[in-house]
């Protein structure tokens, strides 16, 4: 590797695309830069869990002829990017980082999957994950490492991804996000990741975790790369009943549009109600960070959304009893090949009667009719992603059930609310690491959101600041 492999590395998607459709760069040379960058710097990482170097390569040859024979498919063809470990591939490995699923080869691809293919992009590899998505260490294959600090966490559950795309390491990837699983490793790592309305993207061929609040979306490096990715991936899919048969419009619409009169709305008692567990640096980044948008003529104000000291009980509730409604076969079959953090978590579903999940789809469903209401007055909300900077790696933490709940209470709502959420750098810590600003936005209009975060991203400037490694 060499200082100009980093340099090629680093570039957005958008500007990779440029140099290619140019013919200043070729899709293959793409991929070997981005080859040499992975076996230099992942050893250090562990983000891959199956690469896939020669597949790649002859992805990216077929990319560089079609495109010179004048038939590109688009701002995403020859473009290389690896995927959460969750999303099926056929012909490849496709685990969940869980030794069950050690040997798990699908004959499909899921269905973003494949619309990522039809675009052009090339599948550099799979990347490790917390097991099944849970937020916990996997039972199978590394701990990934944060590429800001190795001793801290990438987070989870999108971790490898989250540590590959802020390393330079793909271009960008798919993560999923139950409770807050890709806008949290974006936060920590210091890129952009986005959930889209619940139903924009299909789910169909990734393995679930709880299926009504499991979110598919990207992580990139930039607001403008997550718009392109999320416009490959939407759109209705027969194979998943869930997703949204509306028009998909264009994501990049009103990046370059400005916000002025944008109405932004700042839930300060949620921040205020959980002051033990925030950091004081994290409050301090996202106020400034409020205070530029206002400053770049959005209108804020401050705005209340009641019953969410129940969040986490509601959360808590419907996705454990979910994920072991599915996993529960395998509980019973074949227990000892899950990671004890996984079994132990998902076993506590088991707990809640009927009447309980029943009881929090209710109180869910008010959640919901209470954030509506707020978007009937802002167009946005903005808050933190997540409660501080990335904390340093413990693999021997005790069991904690409610451990994925407490790092997840910034971002679980937008979950249970089917909205559409983003997660994009707005400071550092004292020691140097990232910290997340969220900007969420009714449901359908990911738009909105796209076009507050890209004019904070290119006010603040923060999106060329890369890791050291």
């Amino acid at each position: 590797m060499n200082n100009s492999d980093r340099e090629l590395c680093f570039l957005s998607i958008q500007d990779q695309s440029r140099l290619i459709h140019s013919k200043e760069i070729s899709p293959v040379a793409l991929t070997e830069a981005y080859l040499r960058r992975i076996e230099a710097v992942d050893d250090k990482l562990g983000s891959y869990l199956t690469l896939l170097a020669d597949e790649a390569l002859e992805e990216s040859r077929l990319a560089e002829q079609a495109i010179a024979n004048g038939n590109s498919r688009g701002p995403l063809h020859g473009i290389p990017m690896g995927h959460k470990d969750l999303y099926d591939t056929k012909g490849v490995l496709t685990t969940g980082s869980s030794l069950l699923f050690r040997d798990r080869i699908p004959d499909q691809d899921a269905t973003v999957i494949a619309k990522l293919r039809d675009a052009g992009s090339v599948l550099l590899g799979k990347h490790q994950m917390s097991e099944f998505a849970m937020g916990f260490p996997a039972s199978l294959g590394p701990i990934p490492r944060n590429p800001w600090n190795t001793e801290h966490s990438p987070g989870g559950s999108s971790s490898g991804t989250g540590a590959a795309v802020a390393a330079g390491l793909c271009a960008g990837g798919l993560g999923s996000d139950t409770g807050g699983s890709i806008r949290g490793p974006a936060s920590l790592n210091g890129i952009v990741g986005m959930i889209p309305t619940y139903g924009r993207a299909s789910r169909a061929g990734v393995l679930p975790l709880s299926w009504s609040l499991d979110h598919a979306g990207p992580l990139t490096r930039t607001v403008e790369d997550a718009a392109l990715m999320l416009q490959a991936i939407s759109g209705h899919d027969p194979r998943d009943p869930t997703s949204s048969s509306l028009e998909v419009p264009d994501f990049s619409s009103g990046l370059h549009e400005g916000i002025k009169g944008i109405k932004i709305g700042v839930p300060r008692h949620y921040i205020a109600a959980a002051n033990s567990e925030i950091s004081s640096e994290t409050v301090k980044s996202v106020d400034k960070a409020i205070k530029e948008l206002e400053g770049l003529g959005a209108h804020v104000e401050e705005v209340e959304i009641p019953g969410l000291e129940h969040l986490r009980t509601i959360g808590s509730i419907i996705f454990m009893s979910e994920a072991f409604t599915y996993y529960q076969h395998f509980l019973r079959t074949r227990k000892e090949e899950f990671g004890r953090y996984f079994r132990n978590y998902v076993y506590a579903g088991a707990l809640f009667s009927a009447a309980d999940y029943v009881q929090a789809q209710r109180a869910r469903a008010d959640l919901k009719r209470k954030v509506a209401r707020i978007f009937q007055h802002v167009d946005v909300l903005a808050l933190p992603t997540h409660n501080g900077p990335a904390p340093k790696l413990n693999l021997e933490a005790p069991l904690d059930p409610l451990r994925f709940i407490r790092g997840a209470w910034l971002t679980m709502i937008f979950n249970m609310t089917s909205c559409p959420a983003i997660s994009l750098p707005c400071g550092y810590s004292e020691g140097g690491l990232p910290i997340g600003l969220q900007i969420a936005a009714k449901p359908f209009d990911e738009i909105t959101a796209i076009r507050v975060a890209y004019n904070y991203q290119e006010h603040a400037g923060l999106k060329d600041n890369h890791p050291p490694i």
